[in-house]
């Protein structure tokens, strides 16, 4: 069985905005460097990969209120005033037209009310009945490789050139934790692109010790109010005082695997679904060759 590729296309579009020069303008001066980036990626990823069915997940809420609730600090230093996120004005007028591109072409989107990209992606890849790539340069993901279901990170923060492929063996070799156990060693390290502050005083090298010792953060608190021991030297105060930060990270740290989208087709398109639209949208923003491999390498693909 072909597998299924998962974009978290919020980071493809991102990278191809810092990526590709903004000089790349649609016939009225409008910036398309994310845009044609964008499918220059799926291009090279599809002729690259051979995957059977493709999802482009979106981030309908890039910053969700079960997070905030949690731990209000999350992605507040990327918040405008209003709560929307800051996103340079050269890409955010682009976004709409990577939508409208991706949907005359035949590509599936997925997204939902409430939820983060990473929770649609974790929510597809774990209900998958076939071999799941997840496309992201975010190593939050590495939290879903699973060899026994067959999902795997294709990690693109080095560029696609330089992809990485991600599974319990690789996780493992990085970080010297369980291939599984990556989000409970991203609660200990934190992260502050997200606002998460992680555990004063634990580092990678400390966090990893834990959850070899514990396996996740969940134990780490119980183990505390237990009175347990067993945690390597000097933790153990530093896990106290975090303790509240310890209760209420994982909601935020752990992607949803509940979000309430399903996998409705996926199939890569041989012709673009409305190819009047794709036309349009071709000459409205010249889109021309990158237009041309992306919709040539979806055309040429097994299914």
């Amino acid at each position: 069985m072909g597998s299924l590729m998962l974009l978290d296309t919020a980071s493809l579009y991102f990278r191809a905005f810092y990526g590709v020069p903004e000089t790349m303008t649609a016939p009225d001066g409008t910036p398309v460097n994310a845009v044609k980036g964008l499918l220059d990626m799926i291009a090279r990823l599809v002729r690259a990969r051979h995957p059977e069915r493709l999802v482009a997940c979106m981030d309908v809420d890039w910053r969700p209120r079960f997070r905030v609730a949690a731990i209000p600090s999350y992605k507040t230093h990327r918040a405008n005033p209003d709560g929307s996120e800051q996103i340079p004005a050269a890409l955010a007028v682009q976004v709409p037209v990577i939508i409208d591109v991706l949907e005359a072409a035949g590509v599936v989107m997925a997204g939902a009310k409430g939820y983060e990209a990473d929770d649609i992606i974790g929510t597809l890849a774990t209900a998958a009945e076939q071999p799941v790539e997840v496309v992201t340069g975010d190593r939050d993901l590495f939290q879903l490789v699973d060899d026994e279901r067959e999902i795997r990170i294709a990690y693109i923060a080095r560029g696609l050139a330089r992809m990485e492929m991600i599974g319990e063996a690789e996780v493992a070799a990085k970080y010297q934790i369980p291939g599984r156990s990556y989000a409970a060693f991203a609660a200990l390290r934190g992260d502050p692109s997200d606002g998460l502050p992680g555990v004063p005083g634990v580092g990678e090298k400390t966090a990893a010790a834990l959850v070899r010792v514990f396996g996740s953060v969940e134990a780490m608190v119980a183990a505390l109010d237990q009175g347990h021991g067993g945690f390597p030297m000097g933790t153990r105060a530093k896990l106290a005082a975090a303790r509240d930060y310890l209760v209420a990270c994982m909601p935020v740290v752990r992607v949803a695997t509940d979000a309430p989208v399903r996998l409705d087709g996926g199939q890569l398109p041989s012709v673009p679904a409305d190819p009047v639209r794709m036309a349009e949208l071709d000459e409205r923003w010249d889109l021309g060759s990158s237009l041309g491999r992306a919709l040539s390498a979806l055309a040429a693909a097994p299914g």
